[in-house]
């Protein structure tokens, strides 16, 4: 592995460094998770786009900038350093974008990619359902053949994104169970289809805070032509254990992320005067450490990457880490912020303008609203716990548990 930066790659972070430097938003955005913030965020990625920066690692032909893997995590280490807004394109961008560039077709990709690059389209992923989270393969709702394509019927439920988005990507269900209930992953499809087709019923779900972060999806005979089909059917399984390795592995949580969020936390314990309180001191530095801990591997599985490798099941150990290192550095600084910490603006008093609190609103809020998002990180993506499963047997050679 090596840590030195080429001269290109040097050359690329100014650019980046600069170009955000003009464009990011002075004041924070609306949250995604609201009409008007996701509107908001769609906007940004509309300029984002206008000069190849939505997508950089994508071909020129995309609406990328074609860059390299090292590249890629540079501008994620500047996007986040500069305090840019949250991507509400993540989904279609990060774990749908790798499974058409991998199993989709020319025409898919020539129809699909250059919306998402821009934000015209926003994508939700539709995968668990209220009895299939992660166990994924013991999904119910179905595909079934029929002129031109799909009828597509049953329930989706935690659907990121889908409470505002345009389409969505999920498995369904093509080949009837009993034909596979000792092999259930098999006769799965992978299909794509929009939110607003007759048939879709899109039921916001709140967040702890109210914010309606995902959606219930019911589907009722929802007609999917054949061109939304995702590699060839039935294959469902493994095209979406594709998307999984990008979504445990680099694509979900760059380093860039933790790294100014340790970066903040740092700022903040010295700001906050409590130099000489070892508990919390201790605490920001294993913030620093894993937040330094996790490039590096980061950097270490890019390298692998570049050399034609891949990580398969060592994603897990990366999705169990990020996830847990992700709520105790929130948890950190919410110590530090005291009560501040459990008001969503701890400047609001009622309209007057006055206030106890010294705390800067918009940190706390930051903050706050962060660890609520933190908490989720060891249920999504599959729960820590089947990463566990996953890490013992693949990993370390150890006989299955008892399910």
């Amino acid at each position: 592995m090596d840590l030195e930066f080429t001269a290109r790659e040097a050359e690329f972070r100014r650019r980046a460094r600069d170009w955000l430097a003009a464009h990011v938003p002075r004041r924070p955005l609306p949250s995604l998770e609201t009409a008007e913030g996701f509107a908001a965020h769609r906007a940004w990625e509309r300029e984002l786009a206008a000069d190849r920066w939505s997508v950089v690692s994508w071909p020129e032909e995309y609406g990328g900038q074609g860059v390299d893997i090292v590249e890629w995590l540079v501008f994620e280490e500047e996007y986040y350093a500069a305090g840019a807004p949250g991507r509400v394109s993540q989904n279609g961008i990060n774990l749908l974008a790798p499974t058409l560039f991998d199993h989709g077709t020319a025409e898919q990709r020539a129809r699909v990619l250059p919306p998402m690059a821009t934000g015209e389209v926003i994508w939700a992923q539709a995968w668990s359902e209220p009895e299939s989270g992660s166990d994924l393969a013991s999904l119910r709702s179905t595909a079934r053949r029929t002129d031109g394509g799909w009828l597509i019927s049953g329930q989706k439920t935690w659907s990121s994104r889908a409470a505002f988005a345009d389409r969505a990507f999920g498995l369904f269900r093509s080949e009837p169970y009993e034909n596979h209930r000792d092999k259930p992953h098999r006769g799965l499809t992978y299909l794509m289809f929009p939110l607003d087709a007759e048939g879709v019923t899109v039921r916001p779900v709140g967040r702890l805070d109210g914010k309606p972060a995902f959606a219930e999806l019911f589907l009722d005979d929802v007609f999917v032509p054949d061109d939304d089909v995702i590699g060839e059917p039935g294959q469902g399984w493994r095209i979406a254990m594709s998307t999984t390795g990008n979504e445990r592995g680099l694509m979900l949580r760059s380093p860039g992320r933790f790294l100014a969020s340790a970066d903040r936390l740092v700022r903040h314990w010295r700001a906050a005067g409590d130099a000489a309180g070892a508990a919390l001191g201790d605490r920001v530095a294993d913030a620093v450490i894993g937040a330094r801990a996790y490039e590096l591997f980061t950097w270490a599985s890019a390298s692998r990457f570049a050399a034609g490798e891949t990580i398969g099941a060592e994603s897990s150990l990366n999705k169990v880490f990020w996830s847990e290192h992700d709520i105790a550095l929130h948890e950190t600084a919410l110590d530090l912020l005291g009560a501040d910490g459990e008001l969503a603006d701890p400047h609001e008093d009622g309209g007057d303008g006055s206030s106890d609190s010294d705390a800067d609103p918009a940190e706390a809020t930051d903050w706050s609203e962060g660890y609520v998002f933190a908490l989720a990180g060891p249920i999504y993506a599959g729960t820590n716990e089947i990463q566990r499963d996953i890490i013992a047997e693949r990993l370390l050679g150890l006989p299955k548990g008892r399910r």
